[in-house]
């Protein structure tokens, strides 16, 4: 399935320790926001989109339900240096959905799921396309040298 809709702008990246997310876990205080903000900008953020648009389960129903309520915008990407990746908090809807009375056309519980999972998956690809086509740069953590070796 594809859905066929134009990329919005990529999100701004606001100054949120990572930590304070329930799915995320990030030694080091320095997240290089302004840089992964300016590599979604220079392309990084349109390449993952059509990627994740060609493959997506989301339809474009779903998909004005997540612009509607400014979904993507919520977005947060960060450099995890220990881990020397990208990580990402992805946006979504919450459990109480439907007693929030959050959007018209937002009706089941497939629509909120299918919502979820989409951003969750875009989330993966944006990180993915970032640090294999775009960031050049390396990781500033140096394991000790007490570390062991393993065979692999």
């Amino acid at each position: 399935m594809s859905l066929d809709v134009d990329p919005p702008e990529p999100p701004e990246l606001a100054a949120v320790d990572p930590n304070e997310y329930e799915d995320a876990e990030v030694a080091g205080g320095e997240y290089r926001r302004d840089d992964l903000e300016a590599l979604l900008r220079e392309g990084a953020w349109e390449d993952a989109f059509d990627e994740w648009a060609d493959a997506t389960d989301m339809d474009e129903s779903d998909w004005a339900i997540a612009v509607d309520l400014g979904l993507v915008s919520r977005f947060d990407f960060f450099w995890d240096d220990f881990a020397d990746r990208v990580g990402y908090h992805a946006p979504g809807l919450p459990e109480d959905w439907k007693e929030r009375d959050l959007h018209p056309d937002l009706d089941s519980w497939g629509t909120v799921s299918a919502i979820n999972a989409g951003l969750t998956e875009l989330g993966q690809i944006v990180c993915e396309t970032l640090k294999e086509e775009y960031i050049d740069w390396e990781a500033d953590f140096d394991a000790p040298d007490d570390l062991p070796d393993f065979e692999t």
